[in-house]
């Protein structure tokens, strides 16, 4: 997003803040009994709006997602963690609950959520990066559910994909262009 005078997370869609949105969405889950969101000094605005509104948060480096990750699931418990960023705006409690309902602990040490090329870029959006898989093309959503353990043990973990064409997967604001057309879905 640049510089733009407003963190990323606190970006409006549909007057609400992109972080709220993704936290709104975990906390309707009834398979979630955490919600711990990791800032740094580069999200300031944001750690102060959710200290407010009672949301744990964890003060992080920011410099890269793994040392993120690993300083959170430092104070976490239990197995297994999903994650996932504050960018998804368009994340709803029902599609968190059906990727936690495919996850299977007993065959899986981890799942990520991906959506077909197509849907993204149908959509207007042209991915990033994109993932070939069984003879199709899949785009990283960025939520997912790892071994908490092994992941901070530094084990490689076996990725199962969950695999959808869910609009709600597809939108993460990361450019202007991405922003404005999350704002559509709510204008419509």
């Amino acid at each position: 997003m640049g510089r733009c005078g407003i963190e990323k997370p606190m970006q409006l869609i549909g007057d609400v803040p992109t972080v709220q949105r993704v936290v709104d969405a975990l906390s309707g889950s009834t398979n979630i009994d955490r919600i711990l969101v990791s800032v740094s000094d580069n999200t300031l605005e944001t750690e102060r709006y959710l200290n407010e509104r009672g949301v744990e948060t964890i003060r992080t480096s920011g410099d890269s997602f793994m040392d993120d990750l690993h300083d959170a699931f430092e104070v976490l418990s239990g197995k297994y963690v999903l994650t996932c960023p504050s960018d998804l705006p368009l994340l709803t409690t029902e599609v968190v609950d059906k990727f936690i309902d495919f996850f299977d602990p007993g065959t899986m040490q981890s799942a990520i959520a991906v959506v077909d090329e197509r849907t993204v870029k149908d959509i207007g959006i042209i991915p990033s990066y994109v993932r070939e898989d069984d003879g199709g093309r899949w785009v990283l959503s960025g939520i997912c559910i790892m071994d908490r353990e092994g992941t901070l043990e530094g084990q490689y973990l076996d990725e199962t994909l969950f695999k959808t064409s869910w609009v709600e997967l597809s939108v993460n604001v990361n450019t202007p262009m991405e922003l404005n057309l999350a704002r559509s879905f709510f204008r419509e």
